[in-house]
């Protein structure tokens, strides 16, 4: 992968985390707070918890931090997994933000 290519990947990444966000703000009673500056976006529960998503340029990669730990993804087959075969971006997402609000939330792209 070229790093055009990358960026683009992990650009698109951002923006529907942060769509996701708007999404999850506007239909359910989860007040969301997106705020990314360059490369990383972090998401603010109302019970003050974080998850922080970024980019890891000269890797490759994209790194999630929550209250479950830190996790690196790499883009394969049209899909960010775990490097260390956890899952999908977007699966262990739904599931720590779940755990952080307290309710099932899906961060999954429309």
């Amino acid at each position: 992968m070229t790093d055009l290519e990358y960026a683009d990947l992990a650009d698109a990444l951002l923006l529907q985390i942060e769509q996701a966000c708007d999404r999850i703000t506007e239909t359910t009673e989860i007040d969301l707070d997106a705020q990314r500056v360059g490369g990383m976006v972090t998401i603010v529960f109302p019970n003050r918890s974080q998850i922080v998503v970024n980019q890891q340029k000269p890797l490759h990669e994209v790194w999630l931090a929550a209250r479950a730990g830190g996790f690196h993804f790499k883009h394969e087959q049209g899909r960010w997994q775990d490097t260390k075969g956890m899952g999908e971006f977007f699966a262990l997402l739904n599931r720590f933000a779940s755990e952080q609000s307290g309710q099932a939330l899906d961060f999954s792209p429309v």
